[in-house]
């Protein structure tokens, strides 16, 4: 078959499909174009042609536009630019309709059940609402030291940080300084509206590819490096201590002189979603193709060490001469090596975010996991907690619990004669929900992973509720199978990712419980993600 890349034609846009998209047909095959909205007749090139059924197009020109379309408020994610914002030309209304048919046909296809879906805005925080909504933010830094997000389906950084998704002051200076070659950069504004900023030092990878980056100096690394340090403003003196003072960093920000490297113990536990042959449908960041977007924070493993949003795991861009294989092996690599440990720089704020939940107060790291948007965690505490309708004195679980957002719910209703379990494979999150839930005694928050716990408590006595917010991969059949045979009255289930949720939902749905109630709420506008939580009933 020919291959079709940078070949241009019209087409005339279908629906919706699950990653940002519309489904058009050209010449017997399927083209996936971004860029437009359903009905829109337009002009489309083509981005990535791998053979077979379908490819990868952008739409360049739009001939006949549909009455939802307005000036696009991202000025990064066009054709050609970074992921982050892929509907950012529709009104808010429009993109939430295109999340919710997407749902629709996800839960239709997959699970069997016929229902309409509402996306609707976070309470207090319409999509159209001025000031951004990203709390968290996940920046890649390039070989020159600009920090940047990657360009969609690509490892190129584009250093354009005008994306309207970063709360208030959370971008501001961070284009006008220089970063380590190499690096990540989280932001983050917490609670408190404190912003901390804290570089992760370049992984194995992204180090190997600098290594192996042709010398604009005859080969001499060495001299490209001192070329570096003098652009960088020889970043040594600029930042004071370097990582054997131990000097804990509390200065300012912006104020490199306290700032100090620590190590990080974990990664984030990111899975990709089955049978996704690109990995795009990942992490929960992912919540999924993320590439080229922000990095979300959160408490799903997964939040996007990619990135969600502009992270050093991003895939190879594949539309280049690499074949698929080569591709995905480059992509595991990647992801393995973002995974592993790495050091911390501070340099700004305390590297400590304060959050706040139904007037409970927690402190994790800036590069540990919340939710991104700045109401979420809020709005979904409250919607668990009012379905859980626990009484005093009875059980609940709570799996995947990150720092316990959800537990501490749940112990608050059963009470000191109750008993909530809750367990996360995270050790920092653990350590850090365990600290602010110490008022709690009768509520268990264990570091483990959530199959292997299941399978020492088979036995024990039945909870009322559990409570589920696993990765963007899902919980997946052998957990769902060990939940419903712990014979739970209700079960919560919370997913990023409209496919996966979709097939837990039908295999609730076959171990004999039903779909009572279901919410979605529009938790990324302007994105193609969306959050779905599920009310099941034995």
């Amino acid at each position: 078959m020919t291959d079709w890349r940078s070949n241009t034609f019209e087409v005339r846009l279908g629906p919706p499909g699950h990653g940002g998209f519309c489904v058009a047909r050209h010449e017997g095959r399927v083209v996936f174009v971004r860029h437009g909205l359903p009905d829109e007749l337009v002009r489309v090139r083509v981005t990535e042609d791998r053979g077979g059924s379908f490819c990868r197009a952008d739409a360049i020109e739009i001939l006949e536009p549909s009455p939802d379309r307005i000036p696009a408020t991202c000025p990064v994610s066009g054709p050609g630019g970074a992921g982050c914002c892929d509907f950012s030309f529709a009104t808010p209304a429009a993109q939430r309709a295109l999340k919710a048919a997407v749902v629709a046909e996800q839960l239709r296809r997959i699970a069997g059940i016929e229902r309409d879906i509402t996306v609707e805005p976070i309470a207090g925080y319409p999509a159209d609402a001025t000031g951004g909504w990203r709390t968290r933010v996940r920046l890649a830094v390039d070989a020159a030291g600009r920090a940047g997000v990657h360009g969609y389906r690509s490892t190129e950084v584009i250093t354009d940080l005008r994306c309207p998704q970063p709360v208030s002051g959370a971008m501001d200076g961070i284009a006008d300084r220089m970063w380590t070659p190499g690096a990540d950069l989280v932001v983050a504004v917490d609670g408190d509206g404190v912003r901390h900023i804290v570089e992760l030092a370049p992984s194995a990878v992204a180090g190997r590819a600098e290594r192996e980056r042709p010398s604009t100096r005859g080969g001499d690394r060495r001299g490209r490096r001192e070329s570096d340090r003098r652009a960088g403003r020889d970043r040594t003196a600029e930042r004071g201590p370097g990582p054997s003072t131990g000097a804990r960093g509390r200065g300012d920000e912006g104020r490199r002189g306290g700032s100090q490297w620590r190590r990080l113990d974990e990664g984030d536990g990111r899975q990709d979603l089955p049978g996704d042959p690109d990995g795009a449908g990942r992490d929960r960041a992912a919540e999924s193709g993320h590439d080229g977007e922000w990095s979300r924070g959160g408490r799903r493993r997964d939040r996007s060490r990619r990135d969600e949003f502009g992270g050093a795991g991003s895939r190879e861009n594949q539309s280049g001469s690499v074949g698929g294989e080569g591709v995905r092996r480059r992509a595991a690599a990647r992801r393995a090596a973002t995974h592993a440990a790495r050091d911390e720089w501070v340099m700004g704020g305390s590297g400590r975010t304060v959050e706040y939940v139904a007037g409970r107060r927690w402190e994790l790291s800036a590069t540990g996991f919340w939710q991104a948007h700045r109401g979420a965690a809020q709005c979904y505490s409250d919607l668990v907690a009012e379905w859980a309708a626990l009484r005093h004195g009875e059980r609940a679980w709570d799996l995947y619990s990150g720092v316990g957002v959800f537990a501490a719910r749940l112990a608050e209703q059963v009470g000191q004669t109750g008993s909530v379990l809750a367990v996360e494979s995270t050790r920092s999150a653990v350590a850090d929900g365990n600290a602010a839930l110490r008022d709690l005694p009768w509520l268990n928050l264990r570091v483990q992973r959530v199959e292997h716990w299941l399978a020492e408590h088979a036995s024990s006595a039945a909870p009322e509720v559990v409570v589920l917010d696993p990765p963007r991969a899902g919980a997946g059949k052998e957990v769902v199978n060990a939940v419903t045979s712990s014979g739970p009255s209700r079960i919560i289930h919370i997913g990023c990712d409209p496919a996966s949720f979709a097939r837990d939902i039908g295999l609730y749905r076959s171990a004999g419980y039903h779909l009572a109630d279901l919410r979605a709420f529009d938790a990324f506008p302007a994105t193609h993600h969306v959050e779905c939580l599920a009310l099941l009933h034995r």
